[in-house]
C-alpha cells in the first residue's frame, strides 16, 4: 500500500510538468489572444471552460501556459540550491576550522532573514523577470541546504572508510567524488524536493509584487495579481491562479515528505547499528 501511495504521490507531482510540456497541444486559445467583448466570462462559458480574464483571455489557456515559468521559477532554483548547498556543505564539513566557521557564518547571516524577505530584496534590486526570480531564489534556498550537507558530511568526516581513503593517497576531489558525495547526496537530494513546494509559492509571491515574470507572459503569481480587481465580482475566476499554486505546491510536499519519510528509515538503522 505505501509502494502504490508513493508512486501515485510521484505521478501527481509529475502531472504539472506534463501538462506544462504538452500545453500548445492541451490549451484550446492562443493565451494572449484578448477580446474585451469577452471579458471576465464565467467558467463554463461556450469556448472557455474556465471563463475568461479582465482582458478577455482564455483563462485555461493560460493557465496551462503559465506552468512553464512557474515550474521553471520553482524547480530550477531548487537544482541550483542542491548542488550550491552541496558544495558549501562539503567544503564546510571537510575545511579546517577557519574555513567551517567562515562558511557558516555566512550561511548564517542568509538563513536569518525569512524567506520571502530576502528574496523579495534581492528581485527589487534587479530587472523583473524569470531570471531574477531563479536568482533571488537559489539565494534563499542555498543556506538550508547547505546546512543539511555539512550536517552530513561532519557526521560521516570522521568514518574509518575515509580515513584509509586518506592513507591510500586519494586526492581531496577523488575523496569528495568517491566516498562523501554517493553518502549525502540522497539526504541532500530529499531535502531539495520538499522545497519544491516552497519554491512555487514564493516564485508566484514575487510575480504577484510585480518581481518576477512580467505581464503579458502567464505566470500563475502574475495572473493572481490581475485577476485581483475582480476578486469581489467574479470571486471564482479570481481564485482559480490560487487554487493551481496551493494544488501543485500541495503535490510537491507530498512528495517531499514521502521521499523523507523513505528515505529516514535507512539511515535511522545506520544510526542505530
Amino acid at each position: 500500500m505505501t509502494t502504490n501511495r508513493r508512486a501515485l504521490t510521484i505521478v501527481g507531482a509529475l502531472l504539472p510538468v506534463a501538462l506544462a510540456v504538452a500545453a500548445p497541444l492541451l490549451a484550446p486559445a492562443d493565451p494572449d489572444a484578448g477580446h474585451l467583448a469577452d471579458r471576465l466570462l464565467d467558467p463554463g462559458s461556450p469556448g472557455h471552460p474556465l471563463g475568461t480574464d479582465s482582458q478577455g483571455r482564455d483563462l485555461l489557456s493560460r493557465l496551462l501556459w503559465a506552468a512553464r515559468p512557474s515550474l521553471t521559477a520553482g524547480l530550477l532554483p531548487v537544482a541550483v540550491a542542491a548542488l550550491a548547498g552541496a558544495l558549501l556543505g562539503i567544503a564546510a564539513g571537510l575545511g579546517g576550522r577557519a574555513t567551517e566557521q567562515a562558511l557558516l557564518r555566512t550561511l548564517d547571516v542568509l538563513y536569518a532573514f525569512p524567506g520571502v524577505l530576502l528574496a523579495i530584496a534581492i528581485a527589487s534590486l534587479l530587472t523583473p523577470g524569470l531570471g531574477t526570480t531563479v536568482l533571488a531564489l537559489s539565494v534563499v534556498l542555498t543556506p538550508a541546504v547547505a546546512r543539511v550537507a555539512f550536517t552530513e558530511t561532519r557526521r560521516i568526516r570522521t568514518a574509518e572508510y575515509l580515513e584509509a581513503a586518506r592513507v591510500s593517497g586519494a586526492t581531496r576531489p577523488a575523496l569528495v567524488l568517491r566516498q562523501v558525495v554517493p553518502v549525502i547526496a540522497p539526504v541532500v537530494l530529499t531535502y531539495a524536493t520538499s522545497l519544491v513546494g516552497l519554491a512555487i509559492v514564493y516564485a508566484a509571491g514575487l510575480s504577484f509584487l510585480g518581481l518576477g515574470v512580467a505581464p503579458p507572459t502567464p505566470e500563475w503569481g502574475a495572473m493572481l495579481d490581475e485577476l485581483r480587481p475582480a476578486i469581489f465580482t467574479h470571486p471564482w475566476l479570481a481564485a482559480m491562479p490560487a487554487l493551481v499554486i496551493l494544488a501543485v505546491s500541495v503535490l510537491y510536499n507530498a512528495l517531499g515528505g514521502r521521499e523523507t519519510q523513505a528515505g529516514a528509515t535507512p539511515r535511522a538503522r545506520k544510526a542505530e547499528a
